[in-house]
């Protein structure tokens, strides 16, 4: 009988390698001479059904901790060493970035806790926090396709899971970066009250705006708008950024020690039926940021208190989309694949160990390519996963004779050697 973490870990490889349903396991059979046994269909829905409990899950959130904070030692010790990000040219060294977004997943048919969504679709709206430095999925809660955007419990009950995935020697500076649609009153008191003497914790969160903005907005001198900041750190043509905190009516609603970033945009075409008149007036898209990051900016980042570096910092929350929403759909995500609630809360768990698979497979193996590093998971199940080969015994060995014509055969030996030379954990 195979051990029911066994089985669980064997579907998140299984996930990494594209599987998209529990009978997909199947790969892995075929993998046999490779891997060892696989488990059967029924084996890993019942793997499933029991990780999907309240319990089970809190046991493994331990061990996936536990983890990472291995992989993050090993991390280091690479030539490139661990991935702090460079936003508009400067980087955050010691920082961790938290991203938190909602995603859809859509239900072709009826499965418990399904619903309608608000893109009038019919599915679950589970919220996830990613870590943009490495790119892994810390926490996920599986929700109901109607569940809120800006549901403060929910948030709270998924940043505190994804802090507590974090090393603690890494939790003393945390930004987390949340959009307009999970801003609430009740969240930025969270996140105020959530810095400690050993712990700073800054964000940036999107703003609903009102026309009582507007009127803030209006207030803003010519001379005041200046250019923002590209993800280069170069000027941008018909982008300004201002502070608009000493001018926000609202402000005195608010807690202390937060301030507001307003940019305006020429609209695209995409934009044009949702402005507002006051926008049609002006000609410009307006957005507002609010953030907690203070006076004196970013703690060893220079200029990182103007209005254009935060506003760059906020964009960036965009990236989740591409890095962290659609890297978690190509794991998995796309389809949860069972009728009951537990079973797919399994499967979730399950998707987000292959995502961190994929993450550590770039940053310890392939650490010395330019081109697979950052390299998406259709990337590297192509050049590097399903691998052109055939595995041959000969002489009491096994040699896996690979074609001669991949044009990915010294990237995979590469990654090979670098994962086989890694330490076994203590």
């Amino acid at each position: 009988m195979l051990d029911r973490g066994i089985v669980l870990v064997s579907l998140a490889a299984a996930i990494a390698l594209g599987a998209t349903s529990m009978s997909d396991i199947a790969l892995l059979a075929h993998l046999a001479p490779v891997l060892g046994e696989a488990p059967s269909g029924p084996t890993v829905r019942r793997a499933l059904d029991l990780a999907g409990t309240p319990a089970v899950l809190d046991r493994i959130a331990r061990a996936r901790a536990k983890a990472r904070a291995h992989v993050w030692q090993l991390i280091e010790g690479t030539a490139a060493g661990f991935p702090w990000l460079a936003i508009a040219g400067k980087t955050l060294t010691g920082w961790l970035v938290i991203d938190m977004d909602a995603t859809l997943i859509t239900a072709c048919s009826d499965k418990e806790g399904a619903a309608p969504t608000w893109k009038k679709g019919y599915g679950f709206h589970p919220l996830g926090a990613w870590l943009a430095n490495t790119r892994e999925c810390l926490a996920m809660l599986l929700r109901p396709g109607n569940a809120g955007s800006n549901t403060f419990t929910d948030h709270k009950e998924v940043l505190a899971a994804a802090i507590r995935q974090v090393p603690a020697r890494f939790r003393a500076k945390i930004l987390v970066r949340v959009d307009g649609a999970g801003a609430s009153h009740d969240l930025i008191k969270h996140l105020l009250a959530m810095s400690s003497p050993r712990r700073i914790l800054l964000f940036t969160c999107g703003w609903m705006i009102t026309a009582a903005d507007e009127d803030a907005i209006r207030k803003v001198p010519a001379g005041a708008w200046k250019p923002g900041t590209g993800q280069d750190g170069t000027a941008e043509d018909d982008k300004d950024v201002t502070e608009i905190t000493d001018l926000m009516s609202r402000a005195g609603n608010w807690p202390d020690g937060l301030r507001w970033i307003a940019r305006r945009v020429k609209p695209s075409r995409r934009h044009l039926r949702n402005l507002t008149d006051y926008e049609r007036k002006t000609g410009w898209k307006y957005s507002i940021t609010c953030t907690n990051i203070p006076d004196a900016g970013i703690g060893g980042v220079p200029g990182s208190h103007h209005p254009q570096y935060i506003d760059t910092v906020h964009r960036e929350h965009a990236a989740v989309e591409t890095a962290g929403v659609r890297t978690a759909k190509a794991m998995g995500l796309r389809n949860l694949p069972s009728k009951t609630w537990q079973v797919n809360c399994g499967w979730l768990i399950a998707a987000n160990i292959a995502a961190d698979l994929t993450a550590w497979t770039r940053l310890l193996g392939c650490c010395d390519d330019p081109d697979l590093r950052d390299a998406d998971p259709g990337t590297l199940r192509y050049r590097i996963w399903h691998l052109p080969a055939r595995l041959a015994c000969h002489a009491r060995q096994r040699v896996l004779k690979i074609s001669p014509n991949w044009p990915w055969k010294e990237a995979f030996l590469a990654c090979w050697q670098l994962l086989c030379a890694l330490p076994a954990p203590a």
